[in-house]
């Protein structure tokens, strides 16, 4: 009987420690840290980038009019609020201010951010930042992205704090659900070059099925409904399958470059930010979207 409480100890240590193992957050590979220095970084390319991945869209300031100035998205002072089931996230000041923002990073830094999801620090970031995505970015649109990064302006309003209730505080716990999320992927880049640039900009860059793919419990991509439709995680409607039943590759086309449908109603909410960003890419980028969102298997 007295092994009893040893037996148990070495148990909770050992599942301490496999804990402490398969949650730590990853590295750059010496193979990416070459390729993200192998080529000079072109903030003209890495503009395209910005716009493709929707970095505005979370983190300019909230309350932006759909005609508001270009130049006011390019302020990344963060403070938009995201309601999900899970708690409320608040996007992060991500400007160029070296305090209140990230102007202090390296290339490295960034990097590992938003391919891995994990901080400087060596903090897991909550998947609300669709680094699963970004994930399958090229090293070279990274490198080119960070430069455009460079040059736009610095803001210092301070990060607000998510609003998540316990134990999901605990950032640690997110290497499990990376983990867990390691097995979900898109469906795989057609041979088509038109089709796979548009499934690099859909699926990588735009990363639509963030919100057009319903989740299970703890947040993974369900694979058998991609591009399906989800539930809206405000609670407010539901987000549609795309490409929309009917809709032509004119019509998803001139969607994404003004807004309108093919009834003439308009884009609202966050999907307006998307095709204000979306209406900055060439219509030779917009149009491998469409060809690409129109040769998805139909799951709806």
């Amino acid at each position: 009987m007295r092994r009893w409480p040893l037996a148990l100890g070495l148990v909770v240590v050992a599942a301490a420690a496999g804990f402490w193992l398969f949650t730590r957050p990853a590295v750059l590979s010496p193979q990416m840290q070459q390729a993200l220095a192998a080529h000079p970084a072109d903030p003209q390319r890495g503009e395209t980038v910005f716009w493709a991945a929707g970095c505005a869209g979370c983190h300019a300031a909230p309350g932006l009019a759909f005609d508001a100035p270009l130049e006011d998205r390019l302020v990344l002072s963060g403070g938009r609020r995201f309601e999900t089931g899970f708690g409320t996230f608040v996007a992060p000041n991500v400007s160029t201010d070296t305090d209140a923002g990230i102007g202090g990073w390296t290339t490295e830094e960034f990097a590992r951010a938003m391919l891995l999801g994990v901080s400087p620090t060596g903090a897991h970031y909550y998947p609300a930042f669709p680094y699963s995505a970004y994930g399958n970015a090229t090293p070279q649109d990274v490198a080119d992205l960070w430069a455009f990064w460079q040059t736009l302006p610095a803001d210092p309003t301070p990060t607000q704090a998510h609003e998540l209730p316990l134990p999901l505080t605990l950032r640690r716990g997110l290497g499990l659900w990376k983990l867990a999320n390691s097995q979900v992927a898109p469906p795989p880049a057609p041979d088509d070059p038109q089709l796979a640039r548009g499934h690099y900009l859909a699926e990588t860059l735009a990363h639509c099925t963030e919100c057009h793919t319903p989740r299970d419990v703890i947040g993974r991509l369900d694979s058998t409904q991609w591009m399906a439709g989800a539930p809206n995680p405000s609670g407010d409607g539901r987000i549609p399958a795309i490409p929309p039943q009917g809709w032509s590759a004119e019509d998803i086309d001139a969607y994404l470059f003004s807004g309108f449908t093919p009834e003439f109603d308009v884009a609202g909410g966050s999907m307006a930010d998307v095709v204000v960003q979306m209406a900055q890419l060439t219509s030779e980028d917009r149009q491998a979207i469409v060809a690409y969102l129109l040769a998805l298997p139909t799951t709806h």
